[in-house]
C-alpha cells in the first residue's frame, strides 16, 4: 500500500503547478427518469471544476470517473489532505489537461460506490426514498452508463455549456466518455477512452459477477436490506479485494504484498497467508466509505454497457463525429487491451478519426491512473490540436 500511495504522490509531484483548493458543489434535479423506465425524485450528485470557463463556453472538458472513484479528479479540498485527486498528474496548470486553457469538470455518478464519503454527493440505494422515508435498498432502479451521462448532460445544460472540447474518462469513466460521443455527437469534439472498452463481453461480465457474488453471499447483506444494522462487511471487503486483485498486474501486485513463504500453511489447512491478510486489510480500508448495494448497481451498469446503450456497437459507432483516442493498458487483466483496440479498429473501418496508444507499466488496469503521465504528451497533443 505504501508503494502504491508513493506512486500517486510521485505522479502529483510531476505536475508543473498545484491547483487552488477545490470545492465540491451540489447539482439537483427534481426528478430523473432512468433508461430502465423508473422515475426518481429529488436526485442529487456532486461535482467539482478546475480552471475557468471562457466567455463563449467552448473550453469545457468533462472528466468521467472510474468504478470505485468519484468526481475528485484533481487538486485538494484542504492543504492538509494527504493526496490530491486521482488524475492530478495530468490535470492542472501546464499539465496535459491544462487548466490555464480548459475548464475541467467532473461529476459523481448515480449510485456512487463511495456513498458514505462526506465529499461525495450521490443518489443511490443508500439514499432515502422520499416516498417511504427509508433507504431505497434494492428498490432503487437499475441504472446504466447512459443514465450517468444524462445526469452530466443536465448539469452542463444548466451551466449553459453546449459543446464539450473533450470528454476524458478511465475504466467505467471510459464507458461514459464513449457513450457521450454516441449519444450526443454534435456536442463532443474529442473523446479519450483510458483503460476502456466499447462494450462488455461474456468473459468480463462473469468476472464482474464475482464482485457482486461476494456481497450477496454474506448473510448480513439480507437481500439488500441492511442499513439499520450495518454493512455486510465481510462480503464488501471480499468484493473490494477482488476488485484490487483484478485491477492489478502480477508485477505490481507482487511488489506490494509479502511473498508466500509462510510456514503455518504447510502444517495447518486452516492457516492463511500473510499476503492474503494484507490484501484483505487494504480492502477493509477502502470499504470504510463504500456502500455494498451501490457496488451491485455499478456492477450491473458495467455489465450491460454497450456504447449507445442498446443495439449493435458498430451501428452505434456510426454516430460518432468526435476525434477519438484510445489508451488501454498493455498489461490490463480487467479490461484487456483488445477491447479498446477492437473499438478503435471499428471506428477506423467506419472512416472515423481515431488514434490508439497503449500505456505500459507494472500495475495493469491501475496504470490508467498511476502511469498515465508516461503518455501525457500524447494526451496533450490530442487535446490541443
Amino acid at each position: 500500500m505504501r508503494y502504491f500511495i508513493a506512486c500517486l504522490a510521485w505522479c502529483w509531484a510531476l505536475g508543473a503547478q498545484a491547483l487552488p483548493l477545490v470545492e465540491k458543489q451540489r447539482f439537483e434535479l427534481p426528478s430523473f427518469t432512468t433508461q430502465s423506465g423508473a422515475t426518481l425524485k429529488q436526485v442529487a450528485v456532486g461535482w467539482e471544476a478546475y480552471g475557468k470557463l471562457n466567455a463563449d463556453k467552448s473550453n469545457a472538458i468533462l472528466i468521467t470517473h472510474f468504478f470505485s472513484g468519484n468526481s475528485h479528479a484533481a487538486g485538494k479540498y484542504s492543504d492538509s489532505d494527504p493526496l490530491p485527486g486521482y488524475w492530478d498528474a495530468i490535470i492542472g496548470p501546464g499539465k496535459a489537461i491544462d487548466t490555464d486553457k480548459y475548464y475541467v469538470l467532473s461529476v459523481d455518478t448515480l449510485a456512487n460506490a463511495n456513498a458514505f464519503d462526506p465529499h461525495v454527493i450521490t443518489t443511490g440505494p443508500a439514499s432515502i426514498n422520499p416516498d417511504t422515508g427509508k433507504p431505497y435498498g434494492l428498490s432503487f432502479p437499475v441504472v446504466s452508463i447512459r443514465d450517468f451521462v444524462n445526469v452530466q448532460k443536465a448539469l452542463l445544460d444548466k451551466l449553459g455549456i453546449k459543446k464539450l472540447h473533450a470528454v476524458v474518462g478511465a475504466s467505467m469513466g471510459s464507458f461514459q466518455a464513449l457513450d457521450w460521443a454516441v449519444a450526443y455527437p454534435d456536442e463532443v469534439e474529442r473523446m479519450v477512452s483510458v483503460i476502456g472498452a466499447g462494450q462488455m463481453d461474456p468473459w468480463t461480465v462473469f468476472g464482474l459477477e464475482r464482485w457482486a457474488d461476494a456481497i450477496k453471499a454474506d448473510p448480513a447483506w439480507n437481500g439488500g436490506d441492511y442499513y439499520a444494522k450495518g454493512e455486510p462487511k465481510a462480503g464488501l471487503d471480499r468484493a473490494l479485494a477482488y476488485i484490487i486483485y483484478d485491477a492489478t498486474y502480477p508485477d505490481g501486485f507482487n511488489s506490494r504484498y509479502t511473498p508466500p513463504t509462510d510456514e503455518a500453511p504447510k502444517l495447518d489447512i486452516h492457516a492463511g497467508f500473510k499476503s492474503v491478510d494484507e490484501l484483505m486489510g487494504h480492502a477493509a480500508i477502502r470499504a470504510h466509505y463504500q456502500d455494498a448495494n451501490a457496488i451491485l448497481y455499478l456492477v450491473r451498469a458495467s455489465q450491460i454497457f454497450v456504447a449507445g446503450y442498446s443495439g449493435q456497437l458498430e451501428d452505434n459507432l456510426k454516430r460518432v463525429t468526435a476525434k477519438t483516442l484510445f489508451m488501454p493498458s498493455t498489461h490490463d487483466r480487467l479490461l484487456v487491451p483488445q477491447m479498446a483496440r477492437t473499438t478503435y479498429e471499428t471506428l477506423k473501418k467506419l472512416g472515423k478519426d481515431s488514434q490508439y496508444q497503449e500505456i505500459t507499466g507494472p500495475w495493469g488496469h491501475l496504470d490508467g491512473l498511476v502511469s498515465i503521465q508516461t503518455q501525457a504528451k500524447v494526451l496533450k497533443d490530442f487535446l490541443d490540436n
